[in-house]
């Protein structure tokens, strides 16, 4: 598999699995099918993958650290830390909580269930507005002279919160939601990741499942699923959409690809920086977006997607977590 450089002398394949969407609890049936997708993906050249302390709590963590404890010299993982969670029961408090000596044991949890003695990227999940970014930033910079932690990143954070932290300990990767429905980050903050030198690992970069194409507005979704209570998968908002993913069909007929192919090749194209980061459940849509790297989108191929203007309906979270991010 390609590789790309992100910040700081991090090299990582050119796409990351994230394994946010799965195997959460232990007697969920897909968690031994999990593991095998995170082994099958090593093998196929996919070196770059993602959890989080959050992510069940602990379970997800447990799971990522069982499947590549056995492959752990070819792996590179990234973890996150920054929300309240009880470092010993795993009761998620809500809200945020970055002090210093929360991310210390944060950390410690995170290595002893990812079965490994450091922690490649170490993201701070959601920016703290009570901490200031050099404290953080400070006791990662510690992480790193211990050996516990290789690179620092930072998760949707501001412009001003990744210049703050950077000039304590420099960042090496933003991860942030960007993707052919969600541009914001456009304005300010890829502009302030290409002035430091820091790589971009854009999240949710199929528009959680709708710029495959397979998503209308008749589409249910379980009522555990968190697409219920964002705006934008409204049923009038996934009708007005849809002009996006008839685009992305159009232009991947042309390449005989897929309209998910299309928007990760799209992503690919905007910097040599940027390595999104994708989810999923099957193997075979694992070699389909990994078949977004044989996709070379032409001149012309962009030019048509930034003439269409195509203006996306809906927020891409509920009011309240959009609180969250950018600080």
């Amino acid at each position: 598999m390609q590789k790309r450089m992100l910040g700081q002398g991090l090299e990582v394949s050119a796409l990351s699995l994230g394994a946010m969407g799965y195997g959460k609890a232990r007697e969920l049936g897909d968690r031994d099918d999990m593991i095998r997708l995170l082994r099958r993906a090593v093998e196929r050249g996919m070196d770059f993958f993602d959890t989080a302390e959050v992510y069940g709590p602990f379970t997800n963590e447990d799971m990522v650290g069982e499947a590549l404890e056995p492959l752990r010299d070819q792996v590179k993982i990234a973890t996150k830390f920054g929300w309240d969670i009880d470092a010993d029961t795993g009761v998620h408090h809500g809200g945020v909580n970055s002090k210093p000596d929360h991310i210390r044991r944060a950390v410690e949890g995170s290595l002893k269930r990812l079965r490994t003695d450091h922690i490649d990227l170490l993201y701070q999940h959601r920016v703290d507005p009570e901490v200031p970014m050099e404290d953080v930033a400070g006791v990662v910079k510690d992480l790193i002279a211990e050996g516990k932690v290789r690179w620092f990143g930072l998760s949707e954070a501001g412009a001003s919160s990744i210049r703050r932290a950077h000039a304590v300990q420099p960042v090496a990767a933003l991860q942030s939601e960007y993707s052919l429905w969600t541009r914001e980050p456009e304005a300010e903050v890829i502009p302030t990741l290409e002035e430091l030198g820091i790589g971009l690992v854009p999240f949710s970069p199929l528009g959680k499942g709708f710029l495959t194409g397979k998503i209308d507005v008749d589409t249910a979704f379980d009522k555990s699923d968190m697409r219920n209570s964002v705006p934008r998968f409204a049923p009038e908002a996934r009708e007005a959409n849809r002009k996006l993913v008839e685009l992305l069909a159009h232009i991947a007929d042309r390449h005989r690809a897929t309209p998910a192919q299309v928007a990760l090749a799209w992503l690919l194209a905007r910097k040599p920086w940027i390595v999104p980061l994708f989810g999923t459940r099957k193997l075979e849509r694992f070699d389909e977006n990994v078949g977004s790297l044989g996709v070379q989108l032409s001149a012309e191929d962009l030019y048509e997607i930034e003439a269409s203007d195509i203006r996306i309906h809906g927020a891409r979270y509920p009011e309240e977590h959009m609180k969250r991010v950018g600080i």
